[in-house]
């Protein structure tokens, strides 16, 4: 390669370009990285549910399900920002800076050797120029020694011509053998800086480039494993994210939504009697039995017209009665009864009670349980909605109450901190006049005073509603209905709350049933009590809790979980020997218990 200076100036060149190829390759992947993370982030931000305080969706195991793979799939986009930052930082970065290095030192390197070969060519030129000079002296000296011996021979040729001629070839003789000498230590001199040349000077240049060439392949080789391992250091987490979504898949319990989806729908309502049996064919039997055998009519047989109809004036219906036109009453000489040849009596319809039957069915309120104890689940909110929530369910109602009482006591007790505040910077106030006027606070501490009254009435109204339905509820649960023979008698009917009542028409025929009722419900709560775990949570990661408030725990720890997230990023937990303390969000796997009253 001693000679092949300009094709290795080529192929330095070209292991330059395809460094920066390289590093333009990783640029963009780089990029393709950032760009997949982002889209990943936008899609969960997408999916993600809007909380909000009001928010009274059931938590089906499905949907926390999806929630945690959203999650995860949010860890795992973090992984790929990892995985872009650090092939930015350990190859991008590292290979552009390498290529700036790399072009200084190979110009550096081509310099000195087309310093070595311009100097090689001086040495040349000058060699080949004392050659020259000597040629060209050689030939003079040549023509006087030829014009000395023509003029030697000559007899006409004076003293003087021969003695001239001799003196010039003495003088073209000696500066013949100067410039011999001359052009002798020229050659001597370029073949000593020719060996130098090819031997010293360019194999040292050539073994620089080698080394130069060698470092940018070593180079290479270091940003392929760096590639690699950016890609690699991030695969256990992204295993465990991968894990997490198929714990997720692995706790949708289709019993436990089922479940869900009964509690929120159940009304409370009992389910519809047994249609009575209304015999149409008396009359037959009753020509029948007249053309045959005459059997004297039994006054003691006869059927109270208010208990013949009582199944349909009084039937227990979802949502209450409505009125509906009188028709006019049965007369007891309407009624009659008949036997059967084995002996057995029944009672016999004339064709006015028939004809009663037919106008009842056609002006009364229809029998057939409606579905809209269902609908309601589901649209209650487009009717109009009371205070006391008596539009709905006896079970929806209950919820809905508890619910508000709820909320409205955690703003009294907003409230009644907010109250403990201004009496403490009043007290300050009072006691350094200088930082402020005791009476400024006055107003909005009567203003704290008459919102902490005006919850806690309401509280006690929505008490007392909430007793009532619980009341009502229990006593639904143990009320047994009782019928007769015919199921011609009923208990009671249904107020539009949703409640029974008695009817003073409707007399039922034997003892009363007695109905126990539960005690009132008392939701009173002691300040000093601990707060009530709302649901638990399972540490993914581990976490130190060096910091004053943290919690630390282990990777796999069970914990109770008192207080949700608030945006902050961190969730209060409870371990089990009463510990508490704020745990990363990111690090556990909350399950959330609905209308959870505490561990």
């Amino acid at each position: 390669l001693k000679d092949q200076f300009d094709n290795l100036d080529k192929h330095t060149q070209w292991g330059i370009d395809f460094l920066e190829k390289y590093a333009k390759f990783v640029k963009e992947r780089i990029e393709i990285e950032q760009n997949y993370a982002k889209q990943l982030r936008n899609l969960v931000k997408k999916y993600c549910p809007k909380r909000s305080p009001k928010d009274e969706e059931p938590r089906f195991t499905s949907c926390i399900a999806f929630f945690n793979i959203l999650n995860e799939l949010n860890d795992y986009a973090g992984q790929r920002e990892v995985v872009a930052e650090e092939m930015g930082h350990r190859v991008y970065g590292e290979l552009m800076r390498y290529s700036h290095d790399l072009k200084t030192e190979r110009k550096m390197h081509l310099q000195e050797g087309r310093k070595a070969q311009q100097y090689l060519d001086m040495c040349w030129k000058q060699m080949d120029n004392s050659k020259k000079k000597f040629e060209r002296e050689c030939r003079e000296a040549e023509k006087a020694q030829q014009s000395y011996e023509r003029l030697d021979n000559d007899t006409n040729a004076t003293k003087a011509d021969v003695e001239k001629a001799k003196q010039q070839l003495n003088l073209r003789t000696h500066m013949a053998d100067e410039n011999k000498n001359e052009y002798a230590a020229q050659l001597q001199n370029f073949n000593g800086e020719q060996h130098k040349h090819y031997y010293i000077v360019i194999p040292q240049i050539y073994k620089q480039l080698q080394e130069m060439d060698e470092r940018r392949t070593i180079k290479l080789s270091e940003c392929y494993k760096g590639f690699a391992d950016s890609e690699r250091k991030v695969i256990p987490i992204i295993s465990k994210c991968l894990e997490g979504m198929i714990l997720a898949a692995k706790s949708v319990d289709e019993h436990r939504d089922s479940q869900l989806v009964i509690d929120c729908f159940k009304s409370g309502f009992e389910p519809p009697g047994d249609f009575p049996f209304e015999d149409y064919s008396q009359n037959i039997y009753r020509t029948i039995s007249d053309g045959t055998i005459s059997t004297p009519k039994q006054e003691g047989m006869r059927i109270d017209t208010k208990t013949t109809v009582s199944k349909a004036k009084g039937k227990l219906w979802l949502f209450g009665k409505k009125p509906k036109p009188q028709s006019p009453p049965l007369t007891p000489t309407s009624l009659y009864t008949s036997s059967t040849p084995n002996g057995s009596q029944y009672p016999i319809f004339s064709i006015e009670p028939v004809h009663y039957c037919m106008s009842d069915i056609k002006t009364g309120k229809p029998r057939i349980p409606s579905f809209r104890s269902l609908k309601r689940g589901y649209f209650c909110l487009q009717g109009p909605a009371l205070e006391d929530f008596s539009h709905l369910p006896p079970e929806q109602r209950r919820k809905k109450l508890q619910q508000r009482i709820d909320e409205l006591n955690r703003e009294l007790q907003k409230e009644t901190d907010q109250k403990d505040a201004l009496i403490k910077m009043k007290d300050v106030y009072e006691k350094n006049p200088q930082m402020g006027d005791p009476s400024s606070l006055q107003p909005k501490l009567t203003e704290t005073m008459s919102n902490m009254d005006r919850l806690r009435m309401e509280i006690h109204k929505n008490e007392a509603w909430l007793s009532e339905v619980e009341g009502k509820v229990a006593a639904r649960s143990d009320r047994r209905h009782s019928s007769d023979i015919n199921h011609l008698v009923t208990q009671g009917r249904e107020s539009p709350e949703g409640s029974y009542t008695d009817d003073a028409n409707q007399e039922v025929r034997g003892p009363p049933q007695q109905h126990t009722h539960p005690n009132e419900f008392d939701d009173e709560f002691e300040d000093d009590d601990p707060l009530p775990a709302i649901g638990h949570c399972k540490a993914i990661y581990p976490f130190d809790g060096h910091n004053e408030g943290t919690l630390a725990m282990k990777e796999g720890e069970i914990l109770y979980i008192i207080e949700e997230d608030k945006g902050d990023g961190w969730t209060r937990a409870r371990r089990h020997n009463g510990e508490e303390g704020y745990v990363p969000t990111s690090y556990i796997d909350v399950t959330l218990e609905k209308n959870s009253k505490g561990a």
